[in-house]
């Protein structure tokens, strides 16, 4: 008979979502996960059978958690669209930790050389792009937004500008240079002027 499981699965996710954030994957050993979550090798394998999946369960905790963050901002259709964008961007600022994004760690560091974690960045990164754009568009009709670029473009641009918020942080980038650049691209969205 199977012995119960004496611990809590989701906060044990939780903190392998942190060592992975803070560590990476490759540099996260498996010792680095017992001593993070408090289980032991055979708890971590025989609940999450392997390190991959440990970490892909901890990337898709992530996404879903970062998801609805923004999705909280930019789906308050009680504030224009630009308004909107400019509080994302102010959030990513807010929040940044030094340690950057999971999300954008994980891309430069497997997605060329992992296709199912490329597979997994694929799906959320199409589903930002397509928020980004549905608000973009939203402000093109409003007169907010520039319409001198298609909105899937300057979603993808925002998208970019967001990671590169995320990577200036992690280079050591303080808060007065992480506010340039957000405030370098809601100029860039901007109508011309007449």
């Amino acid at each position: 008979m199977a012995r119960p499981r004496n611990f809590d699965e989701e906060r044990a996710l939780d903190a392998a979502l942190r060592a992975f954030w803070t560590g990476g994957y490759e540099a996260t050993s498996t010792q680095d996960l017992c001593e993070a979550t408090g289980l032991g090798r055979s708890s971590i394998y025989n609940t999450f059978t392997s390190k991959h999946d440990l970490f892909r369960r901890a990337l898709a905790r992530y996404m879903s958690v970062m998801n609805a963050r923004q999705a909280a901002v930019l789906d308050d259709t009680a504030r224009p669209p630009a308004d909107r964008l400019r509080a994302l961007l102010d959030s990513i600022v807010e929040t940044e930790t030094g340690i950057g994004c999971l999300t954008v760690n994980t891309t430069v560091e497997l997605a060329g050389r992992d296709p199912e974690i490329a597979a997994v960045l694929d799906r959320d990164n199409a589903h930002r792009l397509a928020v980004l754009r549905d608000v973009v568009a939203a402000g093109q009709r409003d007169g907010t937004v520039t319409r001198d670029r298609e909105a899937g473009d300057l979603a993808r641009f925002l998208n970019a500008v967001i990671s590169g918020i995320r990577i200036s942080s992690q280079g050591g980038a303080d808060r007065a240079a992480l506010t340039a650049i957000a405030a370098t691209a809601l100029d860039a969205l901007r109508p011309p002027r007449a």
